[in-house]
């Protein structure tokens, strides 16, 4: 009969394996766990120490987090270590910051949380992530796996004992809870090569605290995550669909997130050459954004709801689109509606992305093919060289005077001295200011679509904004992630009054951590987009606007600013902008510009099917 022996302890050496567990032992109290099948007198070290170890040769360098009684073991561990523990003020801060970095830096962000409110609190960030495909790993503290079934403080048991890993099962690729401390370096190694694989995403370790101050013999963590060659366009199709774009009397390329993410770095000038050779106008959805300079003739620009009209036009009167790494969701497609975007069929899709689930999902695909997007690229661009495009008239100049033509419609808008100022102002003075390869990191509200429809990029990956998700308080936070990860170049988060609102704590955490971000507030005394939206349907916005005794209330973000020790600029004349962000952008402090702004409405060229739905009563 096999036995258990617990090292350093004779009390359960004699114990058979099967009535083992039956016992009720308190594995962070001793400092031991049982362990099979070693011998005695292996060394052991304390989990949490051995799991940050492990960490640092998987290159992790920052953890973000908040603590909590489950999670101080694993902090007095990254106190020894070589990796920046940065503590926030709330855990969905932690969440977004990690997924800031994780945007720039192509590697998982990690994040570290503790039970119950920690977990839920950092829930909506880690959706976030999930939805627009960021690798994260999110290790959180859980009750101690002895009391089980007992229901310990700020435990998650209604439905289940120990159940608070379900939060996460709608959105998390994987969700792990660690129920033997000899699981966690597997679950540890398997979380963060599940990440990066395929369709990348968040990865949940839950981990009992009393794991955390448990014995593992020091070479448990040898495993790695292992290297995985990425699906490939192979090249009989490849020439398929090159022959058939060059063919094509009005074909589209039409660009998702996956051909923007660090992960394929280098995809954008291959696209780009793709896009020359074969003479095909580029359209692209809002994770897109960025995937041609904006000074390239090829580049339509983004597509739906308040994409470009030219955009809209080419992708419905296009006879062939070939979509590469996107899921051709509902806001970049106006809603499904053939009378705005896409008119499939009759128009043929060929869909190229990683995910086998998204092709087909949304429209009628004439070819799918399951491939890295910069591989597919590389393909197509390998196969078109030598092929003839069909004659595509004077399609550069049409794109050219449909792009003017839209940008036309603000041209004074750019240069207004109204104040409060027009959002196109704002956007004016934020582009002559950043340098070509400053981030510029938006929340949700006209930060995000007027930017993404009017804002010139021309180096791709500077364009940091939530999709899927569409989550408000993203861009406030990713902030601190993304200048953190990148110290050497700008970094600007353009946010509404409502998002920076939510969450000022971000000003204290980028003091303590030293991350000299900038944040320039779009104050309209509202939720701006939403407030916008009701007043087009039912002629006031009541519940959307910030007000006291029925006139606009703001809040003193530039004072909250200065509370904290950071820089605080509060604009008074639109002439104010540019000498604010150049003060900003000189500084090693962190700095919250506020600027007054009208509340305008993002043109919307596309469709959305909400406006369908709304109905005023009579």
């Amino acid at each position: 009969m096999s036995t258990a022996t617990v090292h350093k302890s004779g009390s359960y050496s004699n114990i058979p394996e099967k009535d083992l567990g039956a016992l009720s032992l308190p594995q962070g109290k001793m400092g031991e766990t049982a362990t099979l099948g070693r011998p005695i007198g292996t060394e052991e070290r304390l989990a949490a120490y051995l799991l940050t170890d492990y960490l640092e040769k998987l290159g992790v360098d920052v953890i973000f987090g908040l603590c909590g009684h489950t999670v101080i073991a694993l902090l007095d561990a990254l106190g020894h270590s070589k990796i920046r523990y940065i503590t926030t003020r709330h855990e969905q801060v932690a969440a977004h910051a990690a997924d800031g970095y994780a945007r720039v830096t192509g590697r998982p962000g990690v994040l570290m949380t503790h039970l119950g409110p920690g977990i839920c609190n950092a829930a909506t960030g880690v959706a976030n992530a999930a939805l627009d495909s960021i690798p994260m790993v999110v290790i959180a503290g859980d009750i101690p796996s002895y009391y089980y079934g007992r229901h310990p403080h700020q435990e998650i048991n209604m439905n289940m004992d120990a159940d608070q890993y379900e939060v996460f099962r709608p959105f998390c690729k994987r969700i792990y809870r660690v129920d033997r401390v000899d699981d966690l370096p597997r679950t540890i190694e398997r979380a963060f090569h599940l990440s990066m694989s395929g369709r990348p995403g968040p990865v949940l370790v839950d981990v009992p605290m009393d794991h955390f101050s448990s014995n593992l013999f020091v070479d448990a963590f040898a495993k790695t995550p292992p290297p995985v060659a990425k699906p490939c366009l192979d090249p009989g199709t490849a020439q398929k669909i090159v022959e058939a774009l060059a063919e094509a009397k009005r074909p589209v390329l039409y660009i998702g997130g996956g051909v923007m993410s660090p992960l394929a770095q280098g995809a954008p000038q291959v696209l780009a050459e793709l896009a020359e050779a074969l003479q095909v106008p580029v359209a692209h959805t809002l994770m897109g954004k960025g995937c041609l300079s904006d000074q390239n003739p090829w580049l339509a620009g983004q597509t739906g709801f308040w994409g470009l009209p030219i955009a809209n036009e080419l992708c419905r009167e296009a006879d062939l689109i070939v979509a590469i790494g996107t899921r051709l969701a509902e806001a970049n497609s106006s809603s499904w509606d053939r009378r705005f975007t896409f008119q499939i069929p009759p128009a043929k899709l060929i869909h190229i992305d990683i995910d086998p689930a998204e092709i087909g999902r949304n429209y009628q695909t004439t070819l799918g093919a399951i491939s890295d997007s910069k591989l597919a690229l590389e393909q197509l661009l390998a196969a078109a060289k030598g092929v003839k495009p069909s004659d595509r008239g004077n399609l550069k100049e049409r794109i050219a005077t449909g792009r003017a033509a839209f940008s036309a419609n603000f041209g004074d808008n750019y240069k207004s001295d109204q104040f409060p100022t027009r959002p196109e102002r704002i956007l004016a003075e934020l582009r002559k200011a950043m340098p070509q390869d400053g981030y510029i990191v938006t929340d949700v509200g006209w930060n995000k679509n007027g930017v993404a429809q009017q804002f010139p990029f021309t180096i791709p990956g500077t364009f940091i904004t939530p999709s899927g998700l569409a989550t408000m308080g993203f861009g406030p936070s990713a902030i601190l992630g993304v200048k953190y990860a990148r110290p050497d170049r700008a970094a600007v988060a353009l946010v509404g009054d409502g998002a920076f609102g939510s969450n000022m704590s971000v000003v204290a955490t980028a003091m303590e951590a030293k991350i000299p971000a900038i944040w320039v507030i779009m104050d309209n005394s509202a939720f701006g987009t939403i407030a916008g939206l009701k007043k087009a349907k039912y002629d006031w916005s009541f519940g959307c606007l910030f007000q006291r005794d029925g006139q606009p209330y703001s809040v003193d973000y530039a004072a909250v600013a200065r509370a904290c020790g950071a820089n605080g600029i509060d604009i008074k004349a639109a002439s104010e902008i540019a000498p604010a962000l150049d003060q900003a952008l000189k500084s090693d402090l962190p700095t919250v510009i506020r600027i007054p702004m009208e509340n305008a409405p993002t043109p919307t060229p596309g469709h959305w099917n909400i406006n369908d739905i709304y109905r005023k009563a009579k």
